[in-house]
């Protein structure tokens, strides 16, 4: 996985000379806005609300440059209430032009612009609703909300809220919004300019730094937004370093120059994020050939210089197993690493807590020894309490004999390594049981302890079924139409590559098949990878357009497998996130036109 490293330092002046307009960013002073309002017959859109008019100005460095204003025949009755408030009445729009010829009218008006709108899902919303309805593509417009930019810069003490009437006073603009369409496109363009003008003081000065701006953000971070100016725009992971090149954080993005330019201008929320970025004196960008390389290489990275405010990822060896051992008479237990042993594992957990659920899934459907410890051929000891309470076979005093013992054991490894259907069907009837006594707490811990068990055993099938493998080479059609390559060896990524254009794909394959990291097998279920780093590599290759190039091996998961029993679990569990106390509950608001 070749990669490349460039490196921003804090007072660095060697990427003066080398800046580009890309870098820099668009001025606001050089783009031509375009400010529209509409006026609608109701809230939405796709609830059968029309369009009855459309009014907009068009903008460059403060001057009018146009204007753009008609009613629209919506072919329905304006109700009541709507033509009080805008004054727009059904006699007004009963010659007016249809939206179908209205909205090619103002895309025209509008080309090439920075489309602005107060409160704009609303206007831009509609807009595209109706172009969807005609067939017609809809324009790239980059948008503008002077709503949401105004919510990050004006104070309750300058103003109660953030309508646009309540704006347009503390901007003093020429215009008093009166909801037509034209007349609140006008006072907006002032509150934009008043936004504009705020913000420049605070180093504002690009549309992607205003786009991008959080109050949040102190003047302190912006001042080291030079860092990023070093970066490519390609696929990488960047690394925050101190004045010491301590790595303070370790991040991943599909574009790195973007991504770490937001860390000093961006709607950035995180308390620590602005902490680390005050520390930060260089970022280093490694470019990768490919998103999931860079994702995969975010994770070694982690993993190897364990960053102060990387929350994740950060400690991939402190894992926990569950393990059935292989001796005379087999048992569970909770193991920190896999070892060559002829036993079966099923994991790994990253806490103990979710590992000892599973523990006590399993314990509860087959009653295999519970103590530590190995025990002789011939057992000669005393019951202990769990084979009083009918928990244990009791090998321990010789109840039960080898071959019932083993009988038990080899349905306990068939579901741990194919199908889980027993423990399944076994806490299921407990829970029922449960619930019919209402006794609904413990019910809820077996919920869980089941939960745990089925996700623990899809995900050792699904990663276990890749590590087998000693390579799978697979490719994809990329946003930007070249091939994505990748080759997996033991569910470690190997090498990854882009094949040129007018390249030799067949001799590119081969080429970086012969160049990919040498990769030996190992025991357990993620013998060569982080488990995190294999699932990485599960997603891609189980996503749409994936080609298999070759496999060595059978990539194959059990057809009974825990994996059909997923949706269930993760249903119920959707379900319970989504739950709201009936308290904390509010009653749906009326359908209106949001306040201007």
């Amino acid at each position: 996985m070749g990669t490349t490293g460039t490196t921003a330092t804090a007072g660095s002046t060697r990427w003066e000379a080398q800046r580009t307009f890309d870098e820099l960013g668009r001025p606001l002073r050089d783009l031509t806005f375009c400010v529209v309002d509409l006026e609608t017959t109701g809230g939405s859109a796709a609830g059968g609300s029309m369009i009855t008019e459309i009014g907009a100005v068009k903008v460059r460095g403060g001057e009018v440059l146009g204007e753009f204003q008609t009613l629209v025949d919506p072919r329905t009755d304006i109700p009541a209430f709507i033509a009080v408030l805008t004054g727009i009445s059904n006699a007004m729009v009963r010659d007016a032009p249809p939206i179908e010829s209205a909205l090619p009218a103002f895309l025209e008006f509008a080309a090439g612009c920075v489309l602005v709108a107060h409160n704009a899902p609303f206007d831009v919303g509609f807009l595209q609703h109706f172009a969807a309805q005609q067939g017609r593509p809809w324009p790239r417009f980059e948008v503008l909300d002077t709503a949401k930019l105004a919510r990050r810069v004006i104070t309750r003490d300058e103003s109660p809220n953030c309508k646009l009437s309540s704006l347009a006073k503390v901007f003093d603009a020429t215009t008093t919004p009166n909801h037509r369409a034209l007349s609140d496109a006008r006072a907006t363009v002032d509150v934009l300019h008043g936004l504009m003008e705020r913000l420049g003081g605070l180093g504002v000065h690009t549309l992607e730094e205003l786009q991008t701006f959080s109050s949040r953000v102190t003047t302190a971070q912006r001042r080291k937004r030079h860092l990023a100016e070093g970066l490519p725009h390609a696929p990488g992971v960047y690394l925050f370093r101190d004045e010491r090149s301590r790595v303070l954080y370790i991040g991943t993005s599909r574009d790195l120059r973007t991504r770490v330019r937001t860390y000093f201008t961006a709607s950035e929320t995180r308390s620590r994020m602005g902490e680390m970025v005050g520390l930060a004196t260089s970022v280093t960008g490694i470019e990768c050939a490919t998103p999931l390389e860079a994702e995969v290489r975010e994770l070694r990275l982690i993993a190897e210089h364990k960053p102060r405010y990387n929350r994740r990822s950060r400690f991939p060896e402190k894992v926990h197993f569950v393990k059935l051992t292989r001796e005379a008479w087999p048992r569970l237990s909770l193991v920190r690493r896999v070892l060559d042993d002829d036993a079966d594992y099923l994991g790994p957990f990253s806490s103990r807590k979710t590992a000892e659920k599973c523990l006590a899934a399993l314990h509860e459907t087959f009653p295999v020894r519970q103590c530590s410890g190995r025990m002789p051929q011939v057992p000669s000891g005393s019951a202990c309490v769990l084979a009083e309470m009918g928990r244990c076979l009791s090998p321990c005093d010789g109840t039960v004999d080898s071959s019932t013992y083993a009988a038990v054991v080899r349905q306990l490894r068939d579901t741990l390594l194919r199908r889980p259907d027993r423990v399944v069907e076994a806490i299921n009837e407990r829970m029922q049981a449960l619930a019919e006594l209402e006794r609904f707490e413990e019910a809820g811990v077996h919920r869980d302890r089941l939960s745990t068990f089925v996700r623990a055993a899809a995900r050792t099938q699904r990663l276990t079924a890749l590590t087998r493998c000693p390579e799978v080479v697979a490719a994809r059609r990329e946003d930007t139409g070249r091939w994505a390559v990748h080759v997996v060896r033991h569910g470690r990524l190997a090498a990854a590559g882009v094949i040129p254009r007018g390249a030799d794909a067949h001799q590119f394959v081969r080429e970086l098949r012969a160049s990919a990291e040498t990769v030996s097998t190992a025991p357990g279920p993620v013998p060569a990878a982080t488990a995190e780093e294999t699932e990485r590599i599960l997603r891609w290759l189980e996503s749409p357009g994936i080609r298999l190039v070759d496999v060595e091996g059978d990539w194959v998961c059990p057809v009974a497998g825990a994996a059909r029993h997923l949706a269930v679990y993760d249903a119920v569990n959707e379900s319970r996130l989504s739950l709201t106390p009936f308290d904390e509950q509010r009653l749906p608001s009326p359908v209106h036109r949001p306040a201007r």
